[in-house]
């Protein structure tokens, strides 16, 4: 276990804890149809009733505690040649980010259910983008496998186009994320923001597709074997 895993536990442990801490002391101060969803304006489009929420509020903090389960299941379920073993450190860091940013949206859930009127839509997509530049800074190390990164068919069937794929993606999501951070702050709409996180999260997949067809026709994709992926040749 790296000190990643670590971080990830003490922040589903806040995570319950603020729960637990909204549910038993500011019980009183919640609506009587509590807001758990805020639409692309922040406005809040999905309520339930107040003797409900309790178990609405440790939705999130289960899903967090699964993604544990999952950062110590996925290497043992993980086939020869794609091993997680052979980037552990940016793996464990990736997964603690995902645990991260499922707490910084429950946190968000947990102010935005006491004050209704709150305008959340800019901290919530802030907070992505946040997401997508800490993980673009690692993507490069990010070795071929099936649960993490620019997972195509195109960049599992080469090396090449996983590499330069994943070197042209942390770059994109770096620049993109930095760029519509200090957008939302001066106040662009969150709607173009939001479309350059999708345009900047999908394109990576089609350059990825024209990256192989453009190395396929040249002739210089790498010979891959079958047994080379860990199937019988």
């Amino acid at each position: 276990m790296t000190r990643w895993f670590y971080l990830s536990i003490v922040l589903t442990l806040l995570a319950f804890a603020g729960s637990l801490y909204v549910c038993q002391f500011r019980y009183d101060d919640l609506p009587e149809q509590v807001p758990i969803h805020w639409n692309i304006h922040g406005q809040p489009d999905g309520f339930v009733p107040k003797s409900d929420v309790f178990l609405t509020f440790l939705l999130l903090p289960a899903v967090m505690a699964g993604t544990l389960v999952l950062t110590l299941v996925l290497p043992w379920l993980s086939p020869k040649s794609f091993e997680v073993e052979r980037f552990r450190g940016v793996y464990g860091y990736i997964m603690m980010l995902v645990t991260a940013l499922l707490g910084f949206i429950h946190a968000i859930s947990l102010w935005g259910s006491l004050n209704p009127q709150l305008p959340l839509d800019r901290l919530l997509i802030g907070g992505l983008f946040a997401f997508f530049a800490l993980l673009g800074n690692v993507l490069g190390k990010v070795k071929r496998n099936f649960w993490i990164g620019v997972r195509t068919p195109w960049t599992l069937a080469s090396e090449q186009v996983w590499n330069e794929t994943h070197r042209l993606t942390a770059w994109l999501w770096v620049g993109v994320s930095v760029a519509a951070i200090v957008a939302l702050l001066c106040g662009v709409p969150v709607a173009v923001t939001f479309v350059a996180l999708m345009v900047a999260a999908l394109y990576p997949i089609l350059h990825s597709l024209l990256l192989y067809k453009r190395l396929e026709r040249a002739g210089k994709l790498e010979a891959t074997s079958l047994s080379d992926t860990g199937t019988v040749a």
